[in-house]
């Protein structure tokens, strides 16, 4: 062990050491890196890269430690408000509540916190920020807060975060801010105060009319475009989304199981939606696969298939995963800013007779002082709208390590996307049940048929759908972890139904990237059909949408190689690599795109 990595070995023990001290629990266990774990008595930290990053980790670990230590987990859930947005804020104002504690009693915490924050909104840039869409509620609403117990430096940065929202928070908190103060010890009457001032702000409430009103701009322009074919299918859209009973996720009883697998697609809504037949869609050329029976086939979104308590549960330990990524996020998302600009001055005009001039050619002037002078001139060049399609092996080989790393990707990857102004969609494919479920049961009903095809009942997920901002769909993702979800995988089909969606969108590029483990499998199909049946037809899908279409194709193997399979591959074996890979495979797409628009 040479000196740099015993003096990472002892920052670990002198943080681990001084984590169990605070929160006063000895037999707390204390994990660096990509060594998570989900377990009641564990805090995961990031790993320890340098010294500043060391720094980071410390105000971090002292953070948590005093959440250990002063939040009642009973009355935070007693008390938490509903809605997203209003959990996050309930959430920012708790950690407040309890760094305040800490900090009055103990100064080196104090110090560290502050320090932590300061660098937090210092690495912000100003010029990032032009209107109200450019910030969050929850960063004003920190540095409110913050500036309220703490009594932060004002930097201008952080003034032009709060000047949106300055006049609103004043409104509406400033004048229980000294009854907060006064509670601050006693978290049950904190956090009702808390929740009241979150409800006095509306912020889901306007929220919701902002989508509502956004939904119903795109309607009216959509509608004027349409055919009368294209409206029959929004009525028939729309009596669908009506019959979702949304208390228990159940579906009306007037409708079928075909119309089950249709149902929870609102970017949809004023169109036709995409029939579930990956048989039709395949070219005649394809030989022999088949498709028993679609009847117990359902496409479902992930708030109807969980509880919301357990998807709370869910996301928290996701959140947990995700510490030790804070610091590739902001990379990963800083780096591909430069790359995802929607217009950006690439290209140059010259030997114009006005513009800038044209330095390069001065030497002319030299030789000839008769020549005439050159300018030129930055040429626009428009980025393409884009769209990515994330489609996630929810199969069982994927339990533990792969997909963790699967969701924690998919994560990264729409925050990311987000910030850089292209739509993302999550998708999850796997089965309804083991052992062939349904289909099967009917399947021996009529006698075994011979060569039944795909014979399982699929189940496809939607996790975030493109129009859904990655804050209301972010508690979705989470539900990767439920143990009992990941089942079989039958991948071929799955990539038909992404494509589906995706050639349905209005974005001129469209990306599909799958993150899977490898080969399809699926026992009961496998078992009555011949050994590479699901194989030959994912690989017949791929080659026919990689040929045959404009959807760019592009995968990821979480701890195998699928280059056999796409033609777009790359490996990943852990979280860690998610940075330096995605960047570089991404930005490599988009490269492609802007060089290829200057070639034509």
């Amino acid at each position: 062990m040479d000196k740099e990595d015993l003096l990472k070995e002892k920052f670990k023990s002198a943080i681990a050491s001084t984590v169990k001290v605070i929160s006063e629990k000895k037999n707390l266990e204390i994990n660096f890196g990509s060594k998570v774990s989900s377990e009641k008595n564990t805090l995961n930290l990031p790993e320890i890269d340098n010294i500043d990053n060391y720094l980071d980790i410390r105000a971090l670990a002292d953070s948590e430690s005093l959440k250990l230590k002063y939040t009642n987990q009973e009355e935070y859930t007693k008390n938490e408000p509903s809605g997203v947005l209003s959990r996050d804020l309930y959430s920012i104002a708790e950690k407040i509540r309890y760094e305040k504690i800490g900090s009055e009693n103990l100064k080196g915490i104090k110090n560290n916190i502050s320090k932590f924050y300061e660098k937090k909104f210092k690495d912000k840039k100003i010029e990032e920020i032009k209107t109200k869409n450019d910030i969050k509620i929850s960063e004003a609403f920190e540095i409110y807060l913050r500036n309220f117990f703490f009594d932060t430096k004002k930097t201008k940065v952080t003034e032009k975060i709060l000047s949106y929202w300055k006049d609103l928070f004043d409104q509406k908190i400033q004048k229980d801010l000294h009854e907060l103060n006064k509670n601050i010890s006693d978290q049950n009457k904190f956090s009702k105060i808390i929740s009241n001032i979150i409800s006095n702000l509306n912020i889901e409430e306007s929220e919701n009319s902002k989508k509502e009103e956004n939904e119903n701009e795109k309607e009216e322009n959509r509608s004027s475009q349409d055919n009368n074919e294209n409206n029959e299918n929004l009525t028939k859209s729309e009596e669908q989304e009506e019959s979702f009973n949304p208390e228990s996720g159940s579906i009306n009883d007037k409708m079928n199981d075909k119309n089950e697998a249709k149902n929870g697609d609102e970017e949809y809504s004023s169109e036709q939606k995409p029939d579930f037949s990956p048989k039709e869609a395949i070219n005649s050329e394809k030989k022999g696969y088949k498709i028993f029976t679609k009847e117990y086939d359902e496409i479902a979104k992930a708030d109807k298939l969980e509880q919301k308590k357990e998807l709370v549960k869910l996301r928290q330990n996701l959140d947990q995963q995700l510490l030790t990524t804070q610091n590739i996020i902001s990379k990963l998302a800083n780096k591909l800013q430069r790359k995802l600009l929607a217009k950006q001055n690439r290209s140059w005009e010259f030997d114009l007779e006005e513009g800038a001039l044209d330095c390069s050619k001065l030497t002319r002037i030299v030789i000839d002082p008769f020549s005439s002078l050159s300018f030129k001139k930055e040429k626009n060049i428009e980025f393409k709208d884009t769209v990515v399609s994330l489609l996630i092996d929810n199969s069982g080989s994927m339990r533990g390590r792969p997909i963790t790393i699967a969701a924690i990707c998919s994560d990264i990857l729409a925050r990311t996307l987000e910030r850089c102004s292209v739509k993302v969609e999550i998708l999850g494919f796997t089965t309804k049940n083991w052992k062939g479920g349904k289909s099967r049961e009917n399947w021996n009903v009529k006698n075994k048929p011979s060569n039944p095809g795909r014979l399982n009942d699929l189940r496809h997920i939607i996790y975030k759908s493109a129009d859904t901002p990655w804050r209301q769909s972010k508690i979705n993702i989470g539900l990767m972890l439920k143990e009992g979800l990941l089942k079989e995988n039958i991948d071929g089909e799955a990539i038909l139904w992404a494509f589906d969606r995706i050639k349905k969108r209005k974005e001129e590029r469209k990306i599909l990237m799958i993150i899977s483990d490898g080969a399809p499998v699926d026992d009961s199909t496998l078992s009555v059909n011949t050994g590479d049946y699901l194989e030959k037809h994912l690989k017949e899908t791929v080659k026919k949408i990689e040929d045959k279409s404009d959807v760019e194709m592009f995968a990821i193997g979480i701890g195998h190689d699928v280059t056999r399979y796409y033609k777009k591959a790359i490996k990943i074996t852990d979280v860690q690599e998610l940075g330096d890979v995605m960047i570089n495979q991404l930005a490599n797409l988009f490269s492609q795109e802007k060089n290829q628009r200057q070639i034509n």
